[in-house]
């Protein structure tokens, strides 16, 4: 099992989840579209050369971010992550994937 984490603005956050959840993402036991999530405030600063969804190359952003937490089981790790990224807005999405132990 997987844990994967993932930020992403407010206005994309339930059409993500949505993706994320179809991929088989966010399944615990007998309950799926599990997630836990929190909002806060990311920074990034585009460089040249990019295409960001928000805010402009050379200017550093500040942004309202929801974070996302889900678990996904080990044979659709890959297919969620793929899905979290062709449903994201940003070019290059932020996200963190740790794998679980089971005791």
């Amino acid at each position: 099992m997987y844990k994967l984490a993932f930020f992403v603005p407010p206005s994309h956050v339930e059409e993500v989840k949505a993706s994320v959840f179809a991929a088989g993402g966010g399944r615990i036991g007998d309950y799926d579209c599990c997630a836990w999530q929190v909002l806060g405030q990311g920074q990034f600063r585009p460089l040249d050369g990019s295409q960001p969804f928000i805010g402009q190359a050379g200017m550093v952003e500040q942004v309202e971010e929801w974070r996302v937490e889900l678990v996904v089981a080990d044979a659709l790790i890959a297919s969620v992550v793929a899905a979290l990224k062709q449903s994201h807005p940003y070019e290059t999405p932020a996200y963190e994937v740790w794998l679980l132990a089971d005791f």
